[in-house]
């Protein structure tokens, strides 16, 4: 049986600072954004995440790629 894995989905998460907690600590949420081609280059990709940080109020932390695969039995 042999199954193939087919790239389906990509989104694009960026860390933005969301307060701190009791210790100081900054707290981060994601926002997400979808509908990245699956193709798109990772070096482009991580070009527009930093442009999207430059013009947002608060600080970012990382940037996620998320990829979800389909599994097919060919």
């Amino acid at each position: 049986m042999a199954v193939s894995k087919v790239l389906d989905t990509t989104t694009l998460s960026i860390e933005v600072e969301n307060g701190t907690d009791k210790n100081g600590k900054k707290i981060y949420r994601k926002k997400t954004f979808s509908a990245v081609k699956v193709n798109a280059d990772a070096e482009k990709i991580y070009a527009v995440a930093k442009a999207i940080s430059a013009v947002l109020n608060a600080g970012t932390g990382d940037f996620y790629l998320n990829e979800a695969s389909k599994l097919t039995n060919a």
